[in-house]
Order: C-alpha cells, then structure tokens, then sequence
C-alpha cells in the first residue's frame, strides 16, 4: 500500500487505538497512526495515516472538525454522555414544562429559547473537558484516574466553536451541527447548554463527520476496508488514498533537476540552480520571487519534487541561507519499505 492517508468510519464502541490496530491486520502495514482520539462511543470519520505519511499525523490533528450531535436534555451523568452514570434526571415531561414557563417569561418559543442559549457556545469559549476523557493529567490519562476514584482538578482550555446549527428539536432531543476547533469536547457542549437551559444535559450520540479535507462521503468502514483488501486493493489507492501532497494541496510545486538528485536524497539546502523546468512547477518568474522571498508570505511552504514527479518534501525558503531549507521529508530511500 502506498504512502497516504484513508478516511475510516468508525463505528461506535471502537476505540481509535483499535481502528489502527485492526487496519494494520487489514493492510499488513505496521506504520500506521491515528490523528486524534475520536470517544469509544462517537463514530464517524477518523483520517489515518500510512506509511511515511504518519508524519502528518499532528498537522492534520490541528484542522477544524464538523460534528453532527444529539443532546439529550434533562439528564446529567460522570461522563457527559449516555455511557456514564446518571447523576440526575428529569421525566420528558417535566423538561417540556420547564423550558416552555421559562420561553414564556423571555417571551418567545421553546425552539427561539434553546437557540438562544446555544448561541452562547459560539466564538472563543472556555471549557473544562470531562474527567472520563483523555486529557494527560501529570503523565496518566485522566479517565484512569477517575476509574480509580482519585480526586484531581481537569485544566480549563480555550476552544473555537465556528458555527453551531439546530437541526431539530423532538424534545427531549436537539440535534445539531458544529464546526469547532481542535480539543473540543461535543459532551462538555451538550453539558453547558444544558445547564444553561436550566435543565441539565448530556450527549446521546455524536458523529464527527468531517476532519479538514477529510469528509465522511469518502469513509469506509473496516468491514469495508477488509472486503477491498482482499478482493480490490487497487481500489483503495485509486478511489479513497489521499496521496501525501496532496495535504499541501495549496503550497506551490517546484522540481529539482537530475544533477542535484543527490542534494535531494539527502535532504540538504536547495538554491535556484537546483530547480528543474517543468509543466507542473511554478515558471521561471514565480520561482524567481521565491528565491528572492518575494511571495506573498514570506517563508511560505513549497512541495519540492524530484525530476520524475516524485513528492520529496515540504521545504521554506530561508532568506539569510538564500536556499530552501527542508522542514518535512516524506520520501522513503530504496529498501526501506521492506522494513515497514
């Protein structure tokens, strides 16, 4: 299997651990990294990474996420989902009730009053993560602590929600969208909102359903994955493998001519002289002002290529070297992929 990224669906009850663990079984690779932990009881899209592509594992982590939820209202638990232990709860009709006396003195609708208070949740917010999570308290996952029953303090964090969508509201439902930022937690989301209905709250259920490029229309299960492994494993790279460059899809292309190969294999500073002409690459010009750091942005990155196409790394032009300095290397040298 090449080097790139595919978009697994995970199903509820897997951890991404496990998703890594099954498709390195799958695809008979051993480098392979998740990137980022998805809840065991969430599903939807997970990238992973293979090969040498593993090291994008972080970048891609960094996107903003879309999520689709349903918040349960009237109910809390220990977890802030419908997995952990109850804490409180109310009958369906007691929460109606509620929110419709408390839409009545602001003088609106039950629909007008949730949506209100969910708009609080939107901008740069501050959140505190549940202590079933996998938040690194002192070297140790927080939700072990908490099994043991250790009393700890789980740190605040500073989160963007983009954009927060009401689909529906069968109360004691309410479905919605969200676009976020990395860290942030659905469950901590369903909890705030629903306190600040007055009425407690916890997540029923959560489907990521985007990661950056990575769109739940391009996901496949693992039962999907082992079927086409066996029987069309060209159709995994064809129809659902992100090639590595195509993550800096938006970074300039250039490509280093055949004398300087071995300037290339090594990873040193490249300068102009080391630049191929070719169809694909910025022309003479453009590759003139990325010589002379007159982009646009300053030190922006390049995907640099050898003369046969192949994607090598993402270098940046260091204006007090006057060369391009590599700063991501993906390009594997003969032999070691027997290794993996």
């Amino acid at each position: 299997m090449p080097d790139g990224m595919i978009t697994v669906r995970k199903v509820a009850g897997y951890t991404s651990s496990d998703v890594v663990a099954k498709l390195r079984g799958i695809l008979h690779m051993k480098k392979i990294g998740h990137t980022g932990t998805l809840d065991p009881a969430a599903e939807g899209v997970l990238p992973v990474c293979l090969g040498n592509a593993t090291k994008l594992c972080d970048l891609i982590a960094d996107h903003d996420k879309e999520y689709e939820a349903v918040l349960r209202l009237g109910v809390t638990t220990n977890t802030q989902d419908m997995t952990g232990e109850i804490l409180s709860a109310m009958e369906p009709s007691g929460v109606r009730e509620q929110l419709e006396a408390a839409a009545a003195q602001e003088g609106s609708s039950v629909a007008e009053y949730i949506a209100a208070a969910a708009s609080r949740f939107t901008g740069e917010i501050e959140q505190t993560p549940p202590k079933f999570s996998a938040v690194w308290i002192n070297g140790k996952r927080a939700y072990d602590l908490a099994r043991k029953g250790v009393d700890f303090e789980m740190p605040k964090r500073r989160v963007t929600i983009e954009r927060l969508t009401i689909t529906d509201i069968t109360l004691p439902f309410v479905t919605f969208r969200v676009t976020c930022s990395k860290g942030t937690y659905i469950r901590t989301l369903c909890e705030d909102i629903g306190r600040a209905l007055g009425v407690g709250g916890a997540m029923e259920h959560l489907i990521r359903t985007r990661v950056g490029i990575f769109t739940l229309d391009r996901a496949l299960t693992l039962n999907e994955l082992d079927i086409l492994a066996h029987w069309q494993p060209e159709k995994i790279t064809s129809d659902y493998l992100y090639p590595v460059d195509s993550f800096f899809e938006s970074a300039p292309k250039l490509y280093v001519n055949a004398e300087s190969q071995p300037y290339l294999d090594n990873g040193n500073p490249l300068s102009f002289a080391n630049m191929e002409d070719h169809e694909d690459s910025l022309v003479r010009d453009e590759r003139v002002r990325v010589f002379r750091n007159e982009t646009k942005t300053p030190g922006s990155p390049v995907r640099v290529y050898n003369k046969e196409g192949e994607f090598y790394g993402i270098y940046r032009y260091d204006f007090t070297r006057k060369r391009l300095l590599c700063i991501r290397m993906f390009h594997e040298v003969a032999g070691a992929r027997n290794n993996r």
